[in-house]
């Protein structure tokens, strides 16, 4: 687990989902024709400029501010990317390394579900909670489990949504 997320109060959680959404709107004015500033919420509604900012690459940078208001530990990160620790230590101390195509896919895939996660739970602790326990309308799966693939996470954003608007199987 990783503590430091889980010690982070709401508001701290808010400004670190701000700083986010600061770096993601300098980075996709370069990629399509936004001009505005862009929430990470607004950025996942907007396929085509997802597809745009898949394609291009997320920089590490991006990837660190993402990664500090997520639940997830640098060993979950490596196996959702199916990389080594070490590979993302490397990638780290690189500063103008970008991840390629099929990595951003995923980070924005697992930034996306933490981002709606934390909105239906409150909190990345109760997300995180919930991640990590069999869960009945999933086939007593772990959410956490099944994220790890673009179908599960599909699945994952579908329970979600219904515990969001209160249908529990």
């Amino acid at each position: 687990m990783k503590t430091n997320v889980f010690a982070m109060s709401y508001d701290e959680q808010n400004i670190a989902i701000n700083e986010v959404n600061e770096s993601l709107s300098v980075y996709v004015k370069n990629i399509g024709n936004v001009s505005r500033k862009i929430s990470f919420a607004d950025f996942f509604q907007d396929k085509m400029l997802l597809v745009q900012a898949i394609r291009r690459g997320l920089p590490y940078s991006i990837f660190s501010q993402i990664k500090s208001f997520t639940p997830f530990t640098d060993a979950d990160w490596a196996e959702y990317l199916d990389l080594s620790s070490k590979t993302l230590q490397r990638y780290r101390d690189d500063k103008n390394f970008y991840f390629k195509p099929i990595h951003s896919e995923k980070i924005f895939e697992l930034a996306e579900v933490t981002n709606f996660g934390i909105e239906v739970f409150g909190s990345s602790e109760k997300f995180y909670r919930w991640l990590n326990s069999p869960t009945y309308s999933l086939n007593g799966h772990k959410p956490g489990e099944l994220i790890k693939d673009s179908y599960g996470k599909e699945m994952v954003m579908a329970e979600l949504n219904r515990i969001e608007h209160g249908i529990f199987a």
